[in-house]
């Protein structure tokens, strides 16, 4: 039965968490401010010692076990943050605690789960998924009479994700707009009960992944319901469907629910690294994803908004995409692909029609027709209106062009697979090239390449380091190698051939 309004006020403000719970920190966002001309603030939950909020509901929904229960034990199914929180809680106040995990979770986390827990945490890996652990965890519970914490779907946990709220408007004089990441709806829920019940006029925006938006499904069902599929890239909030009880407080007190893209994401990642280098996990970055994206929208100046950084527990291996993806989140980088004439010349003339524009990216294979095409991608300092000038200026020269800044397909996989073996066998001689990275260093390096050789492979990608480098294939016969290496060594670039080289013949070579 849900709780009154009143109850949880009550509950949140009684809450006895912090034993374990360190009031964490509010930030100003003083750089991405200054971008966005609001007042961006960012609630630290990553300062806790789970590195996430989750530590705070299940301290809590443990606190009022009974003597009897505690004594029993708990029990909990999750794959991250829950797992961690409970543990915590576990070894803090003296309660046997068994997780279920599925098999298929990162040794890092299993870890992680076992450190927090100490003498009074037994980790359990069941099954190839969450509802598969799950299901097993459930099991348990009933056959070993022991107390199931859950992730969100409780008024005890709720209640515990609301002291959020309670030290935000402690710290804060002033908030416009809150934004607060969805999964379960636990966090959202506990936040929202108590802030309408103190400052009614703060507007409340959920905020969910375009993947995993189980609170926007509901809201248009009117009632919870199972999404076929969602996406694991912000893995802290890809619940299939939302709590009850959440659900229930969420319908009342969320003023407007928002979807952000990985990209969005993504982009968040790097602001919030940029102010407080702090890397958070993808689900802990929406509230700042959606903030960029809610001034975007409706022109906001001078409003103070709030979100909050709901956890740090990235796995270190995904900052490649978030790295590769960021930029065109924040429409700072745009890719598209491009027909051109395979004729001699055609390639540089085509890099000259661009202009003093950076570019990013540049991916051409040589293919034996009379066309050429080519992955480009360019640096933007005016996000689309650049971008679709751009598009204008190369269409107005005969170029067909296409934009795949949005195209899932091409961002994830396509970028790095052009290339290929080409379709007529040549002699064909395969170089790299490292220079000085700088505005215009490409344009540069490309005039120093002249027109007087063949190009029949490129690949260059600008990844923000101090030296570029470039991977080019020049159709050479035996009787021009003498002049060419000649132009080689007039050349200011550190160059290597690549002879007999295997990753060259298993995927490149014509022969």
């Amino acid at each position: 039965m849900m709780r009154t309004v009143s109850e949880y006020l009550v509950n949140i403000l009684k809450a006895p968490i912090y034993d374990a719970v360190k009031v964490s920190d509010t930030s100003k966002l003083e750089s991405l401010s200054k971008q966005l001309g609001n007042h961006i603030f960012l609630k630290r939950e990553d300062q806790q010692p789970v590195k996430s909020f989750k530590l705070r509901g299940a301290y809590n929904c443990m606190a009022q076990l009974s003597n009897e229960q505690k004594a029993a034990g708990v029990i909990a199914a999750s794959a991250g943050n829950h797992a961690q929180g409970v543990a915590y809680a576990a070894n803090a106040m003296g309660i046997k605690a068994t997780i279920v995990m599925p098999e298929t979770t990162p040794d890092i986390k299993v870890n992680a789960v076992k450190h927090f827990g100490g003498d009074f945490a037994t980790v359990i890996q069941h099954g190839t998924s969450f509802d598969q652990a799950s299901a097993y965890a459930s099991q348990l519970c009933t056959e070993k009479s022991l107390s199931m914490i859950p992730p969100f779907d409780h008024p005890d946990v709720i209640a515990g994700q609301g002291t959020i709220a309670k030290e935000l408007l402690e710290q804060l004089n002033h908030i416009d707009i809150l934004f607060v990441a969805v999964g379960g709806g636990g966090l959202a829920a506990g936040m929202a009960v108590f802030i309408k019940q103190i400052k009614p006029e703060i507007k409340i925006i959920a905020v969910e992944s375009e993947e995993s938006a189980c609170l926007k499904a509901a809201l248009e069902a009117g009632k919870p319901v199972m999404l076929d599929h969602v996406g694991i890239f912000a893995d802290g909030v890809a619940v299939k469907i939302i709590g009850e009880e959440p659900f229930e407080i969420c319908k009342q007190f969320v003023d407007d629910v928002m979807t952000v893209s990985n990209d969005e994401i993504c982009t968040a990642i790097k602001d919030i690294f940029d102010d407080t280098r702090v890397i958070a996990e993808p689900a802990g970055a929406l509230s700042i994803a959606a903030i960029r994206k809610y001034c975007r929208e409706h022109e906001t100046v001078g409003k103070s908004m709030a979100g909050v950084l709901c956890g740090a527990n990235i796995n270190f291996h995904t900052l490649r995409y978030v790295s590769e993806r960021c930029e065109l989140g924040e429409q700072k980088e745009a890719v598209f692909a491009v027909k051109i004439p395979e004729t001699k010349g055609a390639f540089k003339a085509f890099c000259t029609l661009l202009g003093g524009i950076v570019i990013t990216e540049f991916n051409y294979r040589f293919s034996g027709t009379e066309e050429a095409h080519i992955f480009v991608g360019v640096k933007l300092r005016n996000g689309a209106e650049e971008f679709a000038a751009l598009m204008s200026k190369l269409t107005s020269k005969g170029y067909d062009c296409f934009d795949m800044s949005q195209n899932e397909l091409a961002k994830l996989h396509v970028r790095h697979m052009v290339g290929g073996r080409p379709k007529v066998q040549f002699e064909e001689s395969v170089f790299s090239f490292s220079f000085p990275e700088y505005p215009g260093a490409l344009m540069h390096f490309l005039n120093t390449l002249g027109e007087s050789w063949n190009i029949t492979l490129f690949h260059y990608r600008n990844h923000g380091a101090a030296q570029g480098m470039v991977l080019v294939g020049f159709e050479l016969s035996h009787e021009q190698r003498a002049s060419f290496q000649r132009y080689l060594d007039e050349l200011d670039f550190d160059v290597r051939e690549h002879v007999n080289d295997p990753a060259y013949e298993f995927f490149l070579s014509a022969r």
